[in-house]
């Protein structure tokens, strides 16, 4: 998306770049952390400022990725490019160049009907000023994988097996895009990883930008794999285990969700680490900040190597002494939102998140509810010449005046202390009882 062509609108105050800028010149420690304090605030709003932007497009080209292997989403991509020729002349529609010879999408030549191939994207993002996704969220991953820079807003209808980024329906497809085209949109910038493959020597072997994890696993290898993971530099843990996901907040709905990893909300900035089968109790997963870079490295002590995959394609061996780096990608995927809980709409929808049959309301024999009946703890102190009515009463008299053996069981201060001694329950009257240190017990021998 070219600079020219989209500009960044924001309905809240954005924080001035004074108030977000360190100063070099000398402070007090006071003054110092204050001015730190406030800087992060600055920080934090701004994000929160760019979550709430409006993005004013001006469409004039549309690039339409259509889901492979299902013939029935051809039509529909020729309903689409039809629809959009016809209302909107100006916009340039790009389509897989694959249907340039297709029978069933059979469109008549026009000048504003154009082909897209992998190598086009990828050399030229700046040629798309919207991408329009039909199909699941393998053709949003895959939409990820075609742009490894800049990436344009994606707008993804619903039309695979599975939606937790594809939150429109197609059937309400010309008034959503009418929206986008005259009104703008909300993007959620999610985060990327750029992932890079060095070999024992340090020499770049590959690079590779992931929209939902990096895995790094035994593959046809018997051994259990040694994985050294690296933070900042420093050696954090060595995993014995089938392997480790590196998830983003993306992702945490993917791989690392099965594997045990945490739901994570797409506006928080953390790296999800996740281990497959580690042979150990202990080993939990865990988040990292955005800004941590890290590395999993296999060592020449492993048994095995371990092979790395991202966002489950482009599988490379590390061989012994071979690492990956993973970091926050300076290229985040911009998806069109459809609503404000979005994301739980979709965990709801996706997973049954929290779904639970209702328990029914308490009621009384008339029929009264007891959920909302309010219950007074409070005693009243009986008025002066009542007698009291106690809670638990006892049948039979004894003593008033308790011997030595009942004051282990009623001290005078109300409460109870269970005597280390324990020979004298042989001769224990029958009456007698252990109290709880916090209860009062009255004994009466009437009622």
């Amino acid at each position: 998306m070219s600079t020219s062509n989209s500009t960044l609108t924001t309905s809240t105050t954005t924080t001035s770049a004074s108030s977000t800028s360190l100063s070099t010149t000398p402070r007090s420690a006071g003054s110092s952390f204050t001015h730190l304090a406030e800087t992060a605030n600055g920080v934090r709003m701004l994000a929160k400022n760019l979550a709430r932007s409006s993005i004013q497009l001006n469409v004039n080209a549309i690039m339409i990725i259509t889901k492979a292997g299902d013939n029935s989403l051809v039509y529909l991509t020729k309903e689409l490019v039809e629809w959009l020729l016809n209302n909107h002349p100006h916009i340039v529609v790009f389509v897989d160049a694959k249907l340039e010879k297709s029978a069933r999408f059979d469109i008549c030549d026009n000048p504003k009907l154009r082909y897209w191939t992998k190598g086009l994207a990828m050399k030229h993002p700046e040629l798309f000023d919207l991408v329009v996704t039909l199909g699941g969220d393998g053709t949003v991953l895959f939409a990820s994988s075609l742009f490894q820079g800049i990436v344009p807003p994606v707008l993804a209808f619903s039309l695979g097996s599975l939606g937790f980024l594809t939150n429109f329906e197609f059937n309400d497809f010309k008034n959503v895009l009418n929206t986008c085209i005259n009104s703008g949109v909300n993007a959620n910038l999610r985060m990327r990883f750029t992932c890079r493959v060095h070999n024992n020597e340090g020499k770049l072997l590959a690079q590779q930008q992931v929209l939902n994890e990096l895995v790094v696993d035994r593959g046809p290898s018997p051994f259990v794999t040694q994985l050294e993971l690296y933070g900042d530099g420093s050696l954090l843990t060595v995993a014995q285990a089938d392997g480790l996901i590196i998830a983003t907040p993306t992702g945490s709905t993917a791989y690392s969700l099965s594997a045990g990893g945490s739901l994570v909300h797409p506006g928080v900035s953390a790296i999800s680490v996740t281990p497959i089968c580690p042979h150990t109790l202990s080993f939990r997963p865990i988040l990292l900040p955005d800004g941590m870079n890290l590395k999993v490295k296999t060592p020449n002590s492993s048994r095995g190597t371990a092979w790395c995959s991202f966002d489950g394609k482009v599988r490379t061996e590390l061989k012994k002494g071979y690492y990956v780096t993973i970091q926050a990608s300076s290229f985040p995927f911009p998806t069109v939102v459809s609503t404000k809980t979005e994301y739980f709409d979709s965990v709801s929808r996706n997973l049954h998140w929290n779904v639970r049959q209702q328990q029914k309301p308490l009621k009384t024999e008339e029929g009264e509810d007891l959920e909302n009946l309010h219950i007074s703890t409070e005693v009243s102190a009986p008025h002066s010449g009542e007698e009291e009515i106690f809670d638990i009463n006892f049948d039979g008299s004894f003593s008033s005046t308790p011997n030595s053996e009942e004051n282990l069981f009623l001290p005078s201060n109300g409460g109870a202390n269970t005597p280390q001694n324990t020979s004298y329950l042989n001769n224990i009257d029958e009456r007698c009882c252990f109290a709880h240190p916090k209860a009062r017990i009255h004994l009466n021998g009437r009622e």
